[in-house]
C-alpha cells in the first residue's frame, strides 16, 4: 500500500535515525530524499543531524531543486542536485541516500572501490561498486562526475567523499547502503587476515543467475556486456568477459 506524503517524512526521520545510529553519518552528514512524482520530492535539510529530525524538518522541492515547501528555518541539502542527477536519468528511481559508512567511505577515501567477488550477497544485490572521481560538495562536481554511472549501477563510492545509493524506493534504497558498508567491512577485516577468498568466475555466473531469477529491480553491470569495465579499475566483471 502506498505511502502518503506524512508517512513518507516519518519514514524519512526513521532512515535518517537508522542511518546515525549505525555511524554512517556523524554530526549533521548526509542526505536523503523520495521522489513523490516527476515534479515533487520530498528531502533532508542542510545543517541538521539525521538522528534529530521529526516529519516538521523535510523539505520539497522540484526537479530543478527550488524549494515548494519548507518550514522556517529549514532549507533543501546542498547536496539535492546530487540525487536530482539520479532521479533525471533513472526514471525508475524512487529514492536516494547519501551517507559517510565508515568502512565504505575508508574506501572510497583510499581510492578503491569495492570490487572483489568474495559473498554472494554483495555479488547478487550490488554486483561491484565503482568509485566516481572527487568533485567538490555542493556543486555541479559531483552530479557530473556521477553521471557516467548511473545507467550502469545502484550504489557508487564517491572518491575522497563517501557512498550514494538508490532504488525503488526509502527502504530499498537504505537497505543498499547496508549492504554496501557491510561488504566493505568484510572486505577490510578478511584483508587484515590474509586476504579474501575469491569466487571463480564460473561461481559468479551462478550467483548472476539467481539474481537474474529473482527478478531484482534495478541496473546490474552484469546487464551490460562489454560496456562497463572503463568504469571500475579491475573491475571483477572482466572474468565473464564483460
Amino acid at each position: 500500500m502506498a505511502l502518503n506524503e506524512q508517512e513518507i517524512k516519518e519514514q524519512i526521520c526513521d532512515i535518517g535515525r537508522r542511518i546515525y545510529g549505525r555511524n554512517m553519518v556523524a554530526a549533521n552528514d548526509g542526505n536523503i530524499s523520495v521522489k513523490l512524482n516527476d515534479h515533487e520530492f520530498l528531502c533532508t535539510p542542510t545543517g541538521v543531524s539525521k538522528g534529530f529530525m521529526t516529519p516538521e524538518f523535510i523539505c520539497k522541492v522540484d526537479e530543478n531543486g527550488n524549494v515548494l515547501e519548507a518550514n522556517e528555518g529549514f532549507r533543501p541539502s546542498s547536496e539535492v542536485k546530487m540525487h536530482m542527477r539520479v532521479y533525471k536519468l533513472r526514471p525508475d528511481v524512487g529514492s536516494v541516500v547519501h551517507a559517510h559508512p565508515n568502512f565504505a567511505t575508508s574506501f572510497a577515501i583510499a581510492g578503491r572501490p569495492l570490487n572483489i567477488p568474495m559473498m554472494p550477497e554483495a555479488v547478487i544485490a550490488l554486483g561491484c561498486v565503482p568509485l566516481t572521481p572527487y568533485g567538490t560538495p555542493s556543486t555541479m562536481e559531483i552530479p557530473d562526475a556521477i553521471e557516467p554511472y548511473l545507467n550502469d549501477f545502484d550504489s557508487l563510492l564517491l572518491e575522497n567523499h563517501g557512498a550514494l545509493t538508490w532504488s525503488v524506493d526509502l527502504m530499498s534504497a537504505y537497505m543498499k547502503m547496508e549492504s554496501l558498508e557491510f561488504y566493505a567491512e568484510l572486505l577490510y577485516k578478511s584483508e587484515v587476515l590474509g586476504g579474501p577468498k575469491e569466487f571463480t568466475p564460473e561461481e559468479i555466473k551462478k550467483l548472476v543467475d539467481i539474481r537474474r531469477k529473482m527478478g531484482l529491480p534495478g541496473k546490474y553491470p552484469a546487464d551490460r556486456v562489454g560496456e562497463n569495465c572503463y568504469k571500475c579499475k579491475d573491475c571483477f566483471w572482466k572474468r565473464l568477459g564483460h
